[in-house]
This record gives C-alpha cells, structure tokens and sequence, in this order.
C-alpha cells in the first residue's frame, strides 16, 4: 500500500472507532449549533484530533485544512483535508449515512483519498494513477448510456436557502428521465457510491472543500468525470459538483447548467 495511503487508512479508522463507540450515548453529547442546520459534536472534535495525531506521528511537517479546526499555518506542499464526520445531522439522528473523509493534496493535486463508512466498515481509498477500491477490490463508475433509468444522488440546501429555488429546478429538470434520485445525507459518501457504480451521477450546491476533495479522487481513479455545474474545474473552491460516469456526465452537465446559468446563483 502507498505509504501515505497507509497512514490515512490508520487514520479514518481511528475517528471511525471513535464515532462508533458514541453511537449509544447521542442523548448524552455536547451539540453546537455553527450555523442554521450545520451542528457539531464533541465526537467531530475527538475524531478530528485522532486523524490530526496519527497523521502527525508519520508527517510532523504536513499541513492541515480540517472542517473543525481550520488550516494549520505550516507552509508545507502537503495538505491533508479532512471531514472527520461528513453527515453529522444523521449521526445525531442515529441515521447510519456518515463517514470519516481524508484527502492529500500535493502542490496543488489531489494524491492519496480515503473514506471510510464505521458502520458498514467499507473503506473507499484512492491513490492519482493507481485507481479507486472499495475493501481493496477494485471499483469503477457506472457504464450507464446516459440519465434513461439512471439512480443519481443529491443533497438539498440546508444552510442557506437562498438558491433553493434554483436547486429545485435541477431536480424537476433530473427527474423527469432518471429511474430515481436519493438524498442520503453525506456527499462524500455519494461521491463514494458514484465511484462504485452503485448510483450514477451526483451532483450538489455549495459544499465544502473537505466534503468532497477525497470523493473527487475516487470518482476520477474510477474512471468517472468531476466538473463544477458549469463544467469548470473550480468545484474544490465553490463546492459546486457535478460527478458521474463518463456516458452520464455529459447528460447531468447539459441539463443541470442552463438553469445555474439563467438564474443568479453563479452571482453569489
């Protein structure tokens, strides 16, 4: 295994054993509201700090941009981006759809990824060049011809609902010929599933770098096509995405950047 791999793989286990050993307590957790409908946990925090330690332990001079504690002022090449609890409204809810994120991004490119789901103990991982697996068996994209019969994956607005109108257009737009879309509350998990075949595309408005830097890679080592909703490559900085296979993409881009276009959202 890829020596950073390796030790992102240690850490996404570590958070994940934390997470799960507070599944049975919820009633008992610290809860902070940041933001309209974005909360978190003592656990986010815990987990947080164990990716942070066991990174440190192998790349002491690493740098960080971690959801809970920001970006470390280290001016390394190597930044490790980090969700360490993507889905933190269904952990509190006892809703099983949340992982643990990890990305490396070296000078600028996105290098080793890995998510990890605690509940079902699949591990996603991802290293440029070498391909995505899924429990160390390979995976690839959906063969899909295109959005006829397709299942896509979303996330709806839930911060700020300033763009809901726009949003609802892409979904009325989708799901006229998709055989069905999910709203299964962790986008690096839906960019995990998209890499897997197990839903076609995805796609979703304003997320942030650490939702969805390491299920970019897996999507692209699954030979799947990430773009923002105007077929951009800016995604990692206004976390705008769309990803999908390659015969689904093209189809997902058509219909959903007309409408982004016509409207003000792309103001913002």
């Amino acid at each position: 295994m890829h020596p950073m791999l390796n030790i992102a793989v240690r850490a996404a286990r570590a958070a994940g054993n934390i997470i799960v050993r507070n599944m049975d307590r919820l009633d008992r957790l610290n809860i902070v509201s940041k933001k309209n409908n974005d909360f978190v946990t003592e656990v986010d925090h815990k987990a947080e700090a164990a990716i942070i330690d066991t990174i440190r332990q192998s790349y002491p001079d690493h740098s960080f941009f971690a959801e809970e504690s920001g970006h470390s002022d280290n001016q390394s090449a190597f930044q490790w981006i980090i969700d360490p609890l993507d889905g933190t409204t269904n952990f509190l809810h006892g809703f099983p759809q949340f992982a643990v994120s990890i990305a490396l991004r070296a000078k600028g490119r996105l290098e080793v990824a890995v998510v990890y789901d605690p509940v079902s103990q699949e591990l996603f991982t991802a290293v440029r060049g070498e391909g995505a697996q899924l429990n160390d068996k390979k995976i690839r994209v959906s063969g899909l011809r295109g959005l006829d019969g397709a299942l896509l994956a979303t996330g709806f607005p839930y911060t700020d609902q300033s763009y809901l109108d726009t949003y609802l257009e892409t979904l009325k737009a989708l799901m006229a010929p998709a055989a069905g879309i999910r709203r299964p509350g962790s986008a690096a998990l839906d960019l995990a599933w998209t890499a897997a075949g197990r839903v076609d595309g995805f796609w979703e408005f304003n997320l942030n770098t650490w939702d969805i830097a390491a299920g970019v890679l897996l999507v692209r080592e699954a030979g799947g096509i990430v773009s923002d909703l105007t077929g951009g490559e800016d995604y990692l900085n206004n976390g705008d995405i769309i990803a999908a296979g390659p015969k689904v993409f093209p189809a997902m881009l058509k219909t959903i950047h007309p409408i982004v276009k016509g409207s003000d959202y792309l103001k913002r």
